[in-house]
């Protein structure tokens, strides 16, 4: 399981940002992920021209170049901070299941 964010990756409280929102909701429902930093961010104009480049492995994998994106094990792709919480809070990571 990877979880793509910006720099900030779980930094700050969850309600601020939304690479922590979704790092920290994945904590709590028990996970262990590997975090991929992406460039590009939007609030730094110095980033804009190269944010396509820094982020086409976001775009080839979502179809946005937004973070944070989860990339599960069996390859699904789940974007945005509120709907990986809500999938975490949906499915909590159960020690028995292999794959984390």
């Amino acid at each position: 399981m990877i979880l793509y964010t910006c720099g900030q990756k779980k930094r700050g409280p969850s309600f601020a940002h939304p690479c922590a929102k979704a790092g920290k909701a994945l904590d709590a429902a028990g996970y262990e992920y590997e975090i991929k930093t992406v460039k590009g961010y939007r609030g730094m104009p110095l980033t804009w021209g190269s944010r396509g480049e820094d982020r086409a492995e976001i775009k080839r994998l979502s179809g946005t170049n937004e973070v944070p994106i989860l990339v599960l094990d069996d390859g699904e792709v789940i974007s945005g901070s509120g709907t990986i919480a809500k999938w975490a809070k949906e499915h909590p990571h159960s020690p028995a299941k292999s794959g984390g």
